[in-house]
């Protein structure tokens, strides 16, 4: 279904990797530590975005003095004690398996490089990709251009020639921005 297409990009959290619910809980259980909570619609309106960037918009809405960083780093933490033991791979990896060496592909996540790194490890899906681009490998994150294209530039691929997999708004605003066609998968 996807033959037309030189390079094949996809989202990490949400896309490939049934990740939301434990992001979620770690946001909770951090923000519980320091009296506050968080609106999960506004959240997953920036699925996709640096967790210093959701700690920065929790922390505006609470009009909290907290350190937006230190409070990211909290919640990674807390991720990470808790991730391993219930991430699942979710059914669009049968995409991947599927052009596992007829394509090249790439993971371009909102998640840090290593934890991207780590969890396609622990599911032993690492090797299905050519390229991950995370959070800390740019600058610019999405709903900008630049982790996608990072992509394509690393696959060696033009970016009118890949198609991205997305679960969240800002990634297909991303992919749109880099001149790449996208599936949305919340329509899958």
């Amino acid at each position: 279904m996807y033959d037309s297409y030189a390079g094949l990009i996809f989202d990490m959290d949400g896309t490939i990797l049934d990740t939301e619910p434990t992001h979620r809980k770690a946001w909770h259980d951090v923000l519980a530590r320091h009296g506050l909570h968080f609106d999960e619609r506004s959240v997953i309106g920036l699925n996709g975005s640096p967790t210093w960037r959701i700690a920065e918009v929790i922390i505006a809405s609470h009009q909290s003095t907290l350190d937006p960083f230190k409070l990211a780093e909290e919640k990674t933490v807390a991720l990470k004690e808790m991730l391993f033991d219930t991430v699942r791979p979710l059914p669009l990896i049968e995409v991947v398996k599927a052009y596992k060496g007829r394509r090249p592909m790439a993971v371009g996540t909102g998640s840090e490089h290593a934890m991207a790194e780590a969890l396609l490890q622990h599911l032993g899906l690492r090797e299905y990709f050519d390229v991950i681009v995370g959070a800390d490998d740019v600058t610019r994150h999405k709903p900008e251009p630049e982790t996608f294209v990072r992509c394509a530039e690393l696959m060696k691929v033009v970016p009118s020639r890949c198609v991205v997999f997305e679960d969240a708004d800002f990634g297909i605003q991303a992919a749109q921005a880099a001149g790449m066609d996208y599936v949305d998968v919340r329509l899958l």
